[in-house]
């Protein structure tokens, strides 16, 4: 995985954590009331990330924007199949996800 590709170091350790599906550093990296939107729709950030983490991965990092806090690459879903995807993080003023972005990406 092309992790040097991410830029921002929360954003490079929140990725590394969610391909190796380690809960707990990747929780470390959140405020405790993180909002997830996928492709626009709020979800329950904790019950994503339970059932995700170990099941969805991203097979390749492809393009790295906004100071290094979105992510774009090829993406596997167990359930879903293969697709490219975007995950953008907000950070607050201790440098903890505040709010994470992901959906389909066209690029």
């Amino acid at each position: 995985m092309q992790y040097e590709k991410i830029t921002h170091p929360i954003a490079k350790a929140a990725i590394e954590a969610w391909q190796k599906a380690d809960h707990a550093i990747w929780k470390s990296l959140c405020t405790e009331k993180v909002i997830l939107l996928d492709d626009g729709k709020a979800r329950d950030f904790n019950k994503f990330c339970n059932e995700a983490m170990g099941h969805e991965r991203f097979t390749s990092i492809d393009k790295v924007e906004n100071n290094g806090l979105t992510v774009y690459g090829k993406f596997h879903s167990d359930t879903w199949g293969d697709f490219k995807t975007y995950f953008k993080f907000k950070l607050d003023s201790n440098d903890k996800i505040v709010q994470l972005e992901i959906g389909q990406a066209d690029y």
